[in-house]
């Protein structure tokens, strides 16, 4: 997918309206929306800037927000670097919390505030789009419903991520042309529930499949796995099976023979056939390239020790303090003969790290060998056809068809090399299908929300608390290191609101 910028101007397209006719004249000289939006082509670049936002907020908060913020992976504490706060306190269940002028709970974390605001950003993107392409002639029909459908799944998809990490947020759908319409009021949980439904319903219908689309580019597979993840959030498991079998039968995707092909290389293996939704990086000098891998390494490491890891013809030395690091927890979790194992997570050894034990785990699925050092090119895998799935097995076993569950469930076991599950009862199979979701989907930030839409938050982040605090060695501390007083002191499901907008707005 060909990604470009669109100027700030043309997207936020502010215009502020006055009585004086001569006063709202649409200036010729300035990008706005009465002045870009002519075209089929000015549309697309428009779609295309749309995308835009995804690229920061998985490069670098989701993963923070959505997989730190669970018993999945933690950090490694450097002593030499200094404290690193806003992360840490996400990974230690410790972010403060304050009362906004509306009564709302709010956060100064830089985490909450950037993911916030990026999804908003696509929101804003997606609303004019939406808001003024029925205007417009187009070459034929499905090029303008495939453009509208994108925008569609898009603004779904965004709101979807918020309303799952704050629970009430703003509902904006027409574009906002000033401060003065800019604050609103929070909507409820159900509302966004049902612009959600409503918008990716209405993006399966107008998206193309996966064997007719760009690359790169949603589809019509891609919004019913997103409707299909709004109603398993809801339980309303009927709507998923029906969902999913369609996606199963319908939409020509299938597992990859190998788990390690699952994920693209840095410049290959893009966009594969069990790709649903992937967020798109490049490598090189174009600005669209990532560098997840060089966060998420432990650290200090030499450059001797991240040459393996990385392949770069100029590696370098980093002494960050390191996150995203692999709980014992999560290692445990994989059965013996687990295949996915030693291709998700990998070890090296830091001869220069303070910790007695100088062994630490990373995430090797997404350590893929590149050119230069910190610029990487692997997309992120947002949905995979594993997880359609897991979804259609978890459905139908909700619905008492346990053993027409298992023969989802263990398409996936199959190819991680497993045999076929042994759970029997509905409650079994449950427990199964959540184990099972844990290893063949981590590090792809799906963990804290398995653990919010289960109501298991409670139960299995204050168990993951108290061993943290018994035994911080096993938690990568080095010696005379320990968690903070407030660790795993705030499980609450939702993030309260980023306080720097709560000062924005009356309604926070």
């Amino acid at each position: 997918m060909k990604i470009k910028y669109i100027a700030v101007a043309l997207l936020t397209l502010a215009s502020i309206g006055c009585k004086d006719d001569f006063l709202t004249a649409v200036p010729e000289t300035a990008l706005s929306s009465a002045t870009f939006f002519k075209t089929e082509a000015d549309f697309v670049q428009a779609v295309n800037g749309a995308y835009v936002p995804f690229r920061q907020m998985y490069n670098e908060r989701a993963w923070v927000l959505e997989e730190m913020h669970s018993d999945n992976t933690y950090y490694a504490r450097n002593t030499l670097y200094g404290a690193v706060d806003a992360t840490e306190n996400v990974a230690d269940f410790a972010i403060p919390v304050g009362t906004g002028d509306g009564g709302a709970k709010v956060t100064a974390n830089d985490n909450v505030l950037v993911q916030y605001r990026l999804n908003y950003v696509v929101i804003a993107r997606a609303n004019q789009i939406l808001s003024l392409i029925d205007g417009i002639t187009f070459s034929s029909d499905a090029v303008k419903n495939n453009l509208k459908g994108q925008a569609q799944f898009l603004r779904a998809f965004a709101y979807f991520d918020l309303v799952r990490l704050f629970g009430k947020v703003p509902l904006h759908l027409p574009p906002v042309t000033g401060r003065q319409d800019a604050p609103a009021e929070l909507a409820t949980t159900d509302q966004l529930y049902a612009q959600i439904e409503k918008d990716a319903t209405d993006a399966s219908k107008n998206l193309l499949n996966k064997k007719s689309q760009e690359p790169g580019r949603v589809t019509s597979g891609a919004a019913k796995t997103l409707l299909a993840n709004l109603y398993l959030t809801q339980k309303k498991w009927s709507q998923v099976e029906t969902l999913m079998k369609d996606v199963v039968t319908n939409d020509g995707y299938s597992l990859m023979p190998d788990y390690n092909d699952a994920f693209s290389y840095t410049n290959t293996n893009k966009n594969n056939p069990e790709s649903v939704f992937e967020i798109q990086y490049m490598e090189g000098s174009a600005g669209y390239n990532g560098n997840q891998i060089y966060r998420f390494l432990p650290s200090p490491i030499t450059a001797d020790e991240i040459k393996p890891i990385t392949g770069t013809s100029n590696p370098q030395p980093t002494s960050q303090e390191s996150n995203n690091i692999p709980t014992p927890d999560l290692i445990a979790a994989y059965e013996a003969g687990d295949k996915r194992k030693d291709i998700s997570i990998g070890t090296v050894t830091l001869s220069t790290s303070l910790r007695a034990n100088k062994v630490y785990p990373y995430i090797k699925k997404y350590a893929r060998t590149h050119a230069l050092h910190n610029n990487t090119g692997q997309n992120w895998p947002v949905y995979r056809y594993a997880e359609v799935l897991l979804f259609l097995a978890e459905a139908l076993n909700e619905q008492g068809k346990t053993a027409d569950a298992a023969t989802y469930l263990n398409q996936v076991r199959a190819r991680a090399g497993l045999a076929a599950t042994k759970a029997s009862s509905q409650a079994d199979m449950r427990e199964a299908i959540f184990k099972e979701r844990r290893v063949e989907l981590a590090f792809e930030n799906k963990r804290w929300f398995d653990l919010t839409r289960t109501g298991r938050v409670k139960e299995i982040i204050t168990a993951y608390g108290a061993r943290v605090k018994a035994s911080p060695a096993d938690y990568y501390f080095p010696a005379g290191a320990v968690p903070p007083p407030n660790a795993f002191t705030n499980l609450d499901d939702y993030y309260p609101l980023p306080a720097v907008e709560s000062a924005l707005t009356p309604y926070f």
